[in-house]
């Protein structure tokens, strides 16, 4: 179990360089910021259970959202799968099926970043898609779903 753990962790420093190199910014900060946003949402129904929200989207300024288009395949699952690693460490349930989705926004200065959250029950990748096409921030071609 233990080399398990290593070697996730060791794929999570990896994805941070590759952040680093893309955004010219710290990786950590971004993740950071994702599993603040996780964890400051905890909802405790009892000991044994812990819900978080389960729809997150990281609004990145223009400049940094391109660069990831132009070279990162598909952001939004890689962001998926460290928050998904995240939160089966702290023994969280997820509100419906984990979703990540990355957008462009204007109201962000070049080289920051938002992250919001909230519960999406039976939500899917598509459904959040379409769910933020109504949001005032543009959909991007980049999301992650994990059941």
């Amino acid at each position: 179990m233990g080399a398990l753990t290593t070697l996730e962790q060791a794929m999570e420093h990896g994805w941070e360089a590759l952040w680093a190199k893309l955004l010219d910014r710290e990786p950590v900060e971004l993740l950071e910021a994702l599993r603040n946003e996780c964890d400051s949402n905890v909802v405790v129904c009892s000991e044994q259970r812990v819900v978080v929200p389960n729809a997150y989207d990281v609004q990145l300024a223009g400049f940094a959202y391109d660069e990831l288009a132009r070279r990162v395949g598909d952001v939004g699952q890689e962001l998926t799968d460290t928050l998904a690693r995240h939160g089966e460490r702290r023994g969280y349930e997820w509100a419906g099926p984990l979703t990540v989705h990355i957008t462009r926004s204007r109201q962000v200065p070049n080289g920051r970043y938002r992250v919001t959250s909230r519960a999406m029950p039976h939500v899917s990748a598509e459904g959040f898609r379409h769910a933020l096409r109504r949001a005032p921030a543009p959909a991007a071609p980049h999301g992650g779903h994990r059941r």
